[in-house]
């Protein structure tokens, strides 16, 4: 009989116990920062048509790349979502009757079937924040300061990188690439922190952009000032997408002064982010000593999504943020402040030859509210008193017979070494 494969699939993972506690916590304290900022709950399906997600409002060639597909049984093409994005995208075209602008949040997995690194899974918990109906810069301002909240919540020091679509496309026009070639140029130089000017030069050669542009571009990157906005401002007159970038990304800046986030929300003009969807600022979330060097949250402006799945070809004005789960487990896994053991439980009863009085008092504490374990083995009680001690639950109950007979029980303090007798009417079960 050949043996089962019962190994994880390749870029999947069990989260035990000790390690699901802790992911927990963390999804508590992102949901409790997105209902703080009046976002509304929403569920999206993990499965849906190929041809939505594959859609030109998708994400594009690269990530259709990962995307998982099968067929059911009547036959039709289908695929696992690769984000929240597209899916909530669809919700909102199949729903105008939505009041907007409409904020929802998202908390779900997703799968590629991509590179796998540190932090990065083929199954991966997304959580996602949208807004749908909100044409201005405040909407992006709002979302990066919402993120530096959660990201100030969780004890991780973040820093946000931010650009403009719209300022890129107009940057690449000034260099001669021509608008066919400008969306495959933006997802090339996405990758030039990774791969470095050499690799990227030479994949810009490949997809047909010509010499004297990848030369002018090469000029553009080695310029110190570029990372200042004054500097596109003399070429902004001539260049209808560089002028309404700039346009944006000052409007923006602008809020992040006065909010004194400027310090943690910085202008990176290299800052593409390599998915066919977005139409205007882009951002990427990046842990501020870069001990994890992939991003743990991303996102940005995306106009014409909603409407291109309505038919109509009418922007609706739409912006999201999302943030990986396992990415930020994985951060806050080396984190001191995280590695004390959460308790599971306020109370550990022990019984002592009674089985079902200590039932009937597991029952009594939480009907008050409080989260008991009962000792279900038959295991010795230094076994029972060092399990609570593993476990970090501070309160145990050693239930004995004497104690039934005077309607009591005893609570020791694991901490403190303290015992104290609280009254319990046993004999009402008689």
């Amino acid at each position: 009989m050949k043996k089962m494969n019962y190994q994880n699939v390749k870029g999947t993972k069990d989260y035990l116990p000790e390690e699901e506690i802790v992911r927990r916590r963390i999804q508590r304290e992102l949901e409790d920062v997105f209902i703080q900022y009046g976002c509304k709950p929403l569920e999206t399906p993990i499965l849906n048509y190929t041809e939505l997600l594959a859609s030109k409002y998708g994400g594009g060639a690269e990530i259709l790349e990962e995307m998982y597909t099968l067929s059911d049984r009547g036959g039709r093409d289908l695929a696992l979502r690769y984000d929240l994005t597209i899916p909530f995208a669809k919700a909102a075209a199949m729903n105008p009757g939505i009041r907007l602008p409409f904020k929802r949040y998202e908390i779900g997995r997703v799968f590629r079937d991509g590179p796998i690194k540190t932090g990065r899974l083929r199954e991966f918990t997304q959580c996602a924040v949208d807004i749908a109906g909100a044409d201005s810069q405040l909407a992006e301002a709002e979302l990066m300061v919402m993120a530096l909240d959660a990201f100030q919540r969780i004890g991780l020091d973040i820093t946000i990188q931010y650009n403009n679509r719209k300022l890129l496309s107009g940057m690449l026009q000034e260099f001669g690439v021509l608008e066919e070639k400008r969306n495959e140029a933006i997802l090339v130089l996405d990758k030039l922190e990774k791969a470095g000017w050499q690799k990227v030069s030479e994949e810009l050669a490949a997809k047909g952009i010509g010499y004297e542009a990848i030369q002018r571009i090469a000029g553009f990157i080695s310029d110190k000032n570029i990372g200042k906005l004054a500097y596109y401002e003399e070429m902004e007159d001539k260049n209808v997408h560089l002028k309404e970038g700039l346009q944006e990304l000052m409007e923006l800046e602008g809020y992040l002064n006065y909010l004194n986030s400027s310090r943690k929300a910085v202008f990176n003009p290299f800052l593409a982010r390599g998915l066919d969807i977005y139409t205007g600022t882009i951002y990427e979330i990046f842990l501020t000593d870069r001990s994890l060097a992939s991003s743990i949250g991303s996102g940005g402006r995306y106009d014409n999504a909603i409407g291109g799945f309505i038919g109509s070809g009418k922007k609706v004005a739409t912006v999201g943020i999302s943030f990986g789960l396992d990415a930020i487990f994985t951060a806050v896994s080396q984190s001191l402040s995280w590695t004390e053991r959460e308790s599971t439980a306020d109370y550990f009863i022990i019984p002592i030859n009674t089985p079902k009085e200590s039932l009937a008092l597991a029952q009594y504490l939480r009907e008050k509210g409080w989260r008991v374990e009962l000792e279900l083995g038959s295991r010795k009680i230094s076994k029972a008193l060092e399990r609570a001690n593993k476990e970090n639950i501070r309160k145990v109950i050693l239930l004995g017979e004497e104690e039934v007979s005077n309607n009591q029980y005893k609570v020791k303090d694991m901490e403190t070494g303290e015992e104290a007798f609280e009254k319990y009417d046993f004999k009402k079960y008689v």
